[in-house]
């Protein structure tokens, strides 16, 4: 049977042990569609001129096998090094921390229009603005972009709101406003304050209606290939209204319930028309108790392991048959329209 020669991109200088891209690799390479698996770190200095000064093809990668572990040390960076181009595999896939840059996912796709990636960069940086949730808006909460001090005024007087970054993550310059009271994390400021720390600054924020519910937590659900793997739910820390796990948050096991498959369903053909492949999704419990979108993550998407704890099946093994069946049927396609 053909195999395929995977290369993997990440960045390995702020990785723990509860990453999951380890398990996933060690899976990746004992599939056996797999005929070489290779990593190539950004922590590598030898490869700023790939990802810092976007140019050229070659990098510094070390061999991926199962021996491939997390250690403070890097280790696992460190075996059969040798320096490769990247046009000589067949698939790449991103395993980068957000954000990625916009000039970074251009050279990506620029270079290397015809290299399959997991996920598309085009993909990527459409879907990693939060803008992006305005096109599945019938899914969320009421929201809006929010570009100017009169547009937060003009929305805030609907009701208590939450003003989100486009591309900030793990809950990083999340703003709670509440009439003329604002939380910046844990700091509580005046709106006419809050105005003031924006003046000469650019505003582009999107706006949601604060959840009443938010409380009772932020599920977290996998989805790879179209299939979803699990969820876990993500509660606040005592006296915090932030979920995000870098934020004190709590992860624990959950389930995925009717409300939530349809909104998978609705929002999955058009997350596959830009090419992407492994997502996360995240909910929030509505005013009436429905489950609702909140954010939508396609960028180095984490807590695969964990959830396969939770529920105590192979998860992680689980993604890679998905990733792998989505691989085989785009090379397969390929190779039909060559010929």
């Amino acid at each position: 049977m053909k195999g395929y020669k995977m290369l993997i991109l990440t960045d390995h200088a702020g990785h723990s042990a509860e990453n999951s891209l380890y398990e996933l690799a060690r899976a990746t390479y004992a599939h056996p569609m797999c005929r070489q698996l290779d990593i190539a770190t950004r922590a590598n200095t030898e490869n700023d001129p790939f990802f810092k000064s976007f140019k050229g093809s070659q990098l510094t990668v070390s061999r991926v096998d199962d021996r491939f572990r997390f250690t403070v040390d890097g280790t696992a960076y460190q075996l059969d090094i040798r320096s490769v181009s990247l046009y000589d595999y067949d698939v790449v896939w991103l395993r980068m921390p957000p954000p990625l840059s916009l000039p970074f996912l251009e050279f990506l796709t620029g270079s290397f229009p015809n290299q399959l990636f997991i996920n598309d960069p085009g993909g990527i940086y459409e879907t990693g603005s939060k803008a992006f949730l305005l096109k599945v808006d019938e899914f969320c909460p009421p929201m809006k972009r929010c570009r100017s001090i009169e547009d937060i005024i003009e929305f805030k007087k609907q009701f208590p709101i939450v003003l989100k970054p486009l591309r900030e993550y793990g809950g990083k310059g999340i703003v709670r406003i509440d009439e003329d009271t604002v939380w910046m994390r844990d700091e509580r400021i005046s709106f006419q304050a809050f105005v003031d720390q924006l003046s000469g600054s650019k505003v582009d924020y999107i706006g949601v209606k604060y959840l009443k519910n938010v409380s009772e937590g932020d599920k977290r659900i996998v989805v790879v290939n179209g299939e979803i793997l699990g969820a876990s739910l993500r509660l606040p820390a005592k006296g915090s209204w932030l979920c995000n796990i870098s934020m004190g948050g709590s992860s624990n096991p959950s389930s995925v319930n009717s409300e939530e498959r349809a909104i998978i369903e609705g929002i999955h053909p058009k997350l596959s028309a830009l090419g992407i492949v492994m997502y996360g999704v995240d909910t929030l419990l509505d005013d009436d108790g429905c489950r609702v979108l909140s954010e939508i993550n396609t960028t180095s998407i984490g807590g695969v392991a964990q959830i396969g704890q939770q529920k105590g099946e192979p998860t992680v093994e689980k993604a890679v048959d998905l990733i792998w069946d989505y691989i085989i049927e785009k090379k397969s396609l390929k190779d039909v329209i060559s010929y």
